[in-house]
């Protein structure tokens, strides 16, 4: 048979939950939770890493883009592994990699080596992250997995946007590599209640893994996010493009190869169902928000606006707070009103909060405006959040769960990937036009060296750099550099409008209404229904011969 039913006591439901069910639940939270809070961590330490190590601001956007791109290149290869070989197993393995990873980046001896650490620590969260939800629509139904999605969406959320805080925390008192260790007693706790609480072997496939796909969407998520991160940058054109290339042409292989193989890693025929691929869309832009927010926000308020990093990281403390206050509401909008309501009443928010941080924000601001921009954001992500991932959840047989589960975490990790890439980008490259445009402009720019303009035009922190060494210069050179990150900001701030407006227009058309949303649901459920009926008689037929 290709799908597995076989469940162990533990297991067990007691209609629409398993018994245990709290204690599951935040197990499953807490594992998700170690790849939350590491996805976080990085950002309100960038500052203190582009001054340790002089970075590029490049170099930066990859430090705060890496795990990110290890997650999303990773997670629906090694979620559908888990769809196979235990789902348990590879939460379990994922919770206990992302350990030396944490700490290989903790002791990082140069950027290159903390990039590379962080990539290994989106590797783990790989392996971790699908099998919380994939386990969450196996093991509840109902109402009941309505609630739990909520939650774990909620709660994973907060936890993400608190890492700024606890970082912040941190580096009031430590190096800037403490940062990276604050996961470490989470994990602990995790791994122990993921061992005790997490069933094994519940709706598993018996189907073989497609893994020449795997591999290429590796190789396209990969070469995808390099390519948005190397685009600006003076010298590697040819680099960026050529990583163009390869993403294209491994989208290309990925989409044929899923058509022919016999037990395809992403079922297009599922993937094409109208719920799906909209609530994908839907998910990919807002989580993408709150990352390119945060991502962007964090070197704002300390850069600009001088924040301790205590203080930049408390300051995101409205979307943490409102984004768990609202998502269980969320999970009742859905039932009363349908997930194109909750996403369309999501997306106001978000757009509310890039247009606060495009009008508002600037060298002047007030607290009260950056807490209203991320409080719009966070309540905008807290309603949005649920019925993104519960379209999906829904919209799937149970045997394709894990694909469900990992476009569910590609909502995040792809969507903060990319658009922390393009927000990156665009702040490099509106960052340096704008120095160079005051370098240009400066009375005595002749006296300005080639190496001191590299250090002005490389980052905010080679800014930095540079009116340390010529202090007669400082108050100019920071005031520059402090104008022209609020002009690649406002560059990115802009894209996120213009994403929020695509996409709430693409759900505005093309989702579903509620009636139309219930009977298509319903239309799925007979369709795989009969699918495995059919696939069940097949495999009976061919034991028999």
């Amino acid at each position: 048979m290709s799908d597995t039913t076989t469940t162990p006591p533990a297991a067990a439901t007691a209609g629409d939950r398993p018994d245990h069910a709290g204690l599951v639940l935040l197990a499953l939270i807490l594992v998700a939770a170690v790849a939350n809070l590491n996805l976080a961590v990085a950002n309100v330490a960038l500052p203190d890493i582009g001054q340790h190590f002089d970075s590029t601001q490049t170099a930066l956007n990859l430090v705060a883009v890496g795990y990110s791109l290890g997650l999303a290149a990773s997670v629906l290869y090694l979620g559908a592994v888990g769809d196979r070989h235990g789902r348990k197993a590879l939460a379990v393995g994922g919770v206990l990699l992302s350990i030396p990873a944490s700490i290989l980046a903790a002791v990082a001896p140069s950027d290159g080596v903390l990039v590379a650490a962080r990539i290994l620590g989106g590797l783990s969260a790989g392996m971790a992250f699908p099998t919380t939800l994939a386990l969450i629509t196996a093991l509840w139904s109902g109402p009941g997995r309505t609630r739990a999605i909520a939650l774990w969406s909620g709660i994973g959320g907060a936890i993400a946007a608190l890492g700024p805080l606890v970082s912040g925390a941190l580096l009031e008192d430590f190096y800037w590599g403490s940062v990276f260790l604050v996961t470490l007693p989470l994990a602990a706790v995790a791994l122990v209640l993921a061992v005790i609480f997490i069933p094994s072997h519940v709706h598993e496939t018996s189907d073989a893994v497609d893994h020449l796909g795997g591999i290429i969407s590796v190789v396209l998520v990969g070469a995808l996010i390099m390519a948005i991160n190397f685009a600006p940058v003076a010298g590697e054109g040819t680099l960026a493009l050529s990583l163009a290339v390869v993403a294209l042409a491994a989208m290309i292989g990925f989409v044929l190869r899923q058509r022919r193989a016999p037990n395809p890693l992403y079922d297009l025929h599922v993937a094409g169902r109208r719920i799906f691929w909209v609530a994908a869309l839907a998910g990919i832009i807002v989580f993408g928000s709150l990352m390119g927010a945060m991502f962007v926000g964090q070197q704002f308020l300390q850069n600009v606006l001088a924040y301790s990093s205590f203080e930049a990281g408390a300051a995101i403390l409205p979307a943490a707070v409102l984004m768990v206050l609202v998502a269980p509401r969320s999970a009742k909008l859905v039932d009363d009103h349908g997930a194109r309501f909750t996403l369309l009443a999501g997306y106001v928010f978000v757009l509310l909060g890039f247009l606060t941080m495009l009008v508002l924000w600037d060298e002047g601001s007030a607290y009260w405006e950056v807490g209203l921009g991320y409080a719009f954001v966070g309540i905008g992500v807290g309603l949005a959040g649920t019925p993104a991932s519960h379209s999906l959840t829904g919209s799937v047989p149970v045997r394709r769960a894990g694909m469900a589960s990992g476009t569910a975490d590609l909502q995040r990790d792809l969507g903060g990937a990319v658009m922390q890439s393009i927000f990156g980008a665009l702040l490099t490259a509106g960052y340096a036009s704008a120095i160079g445009s005051a370098i240009a402009a400066a009375p005595d720019k002749s006296q300005i060296s080639d190496g001191v303009q590299s250090e002005l035009t490389k980052s905010f922190a080679g800014a930095a750099d540079a009116a340390e060494k010529h202090p007669q210069y400082a108050p100019e050179i920071i005031e520059a550099a402090r104008t022209s990150f609020l002009d690649g900001a406002g560059w990115a701030y802009t894209a996120g409008i213009v994403a929020v407006v695509a996409g709430a227009a693409i759900v505005f058309f093309l989702f579903p209404r509620r009636d139309h949303e219930k009977e298509l649901l319903a239309e799925y459920q007979r369709l795989d229904a009969s699918a495995d009926v059919s696939a069940d008689a097949a495999t009976v037929a061919r034991q028999t011969w």
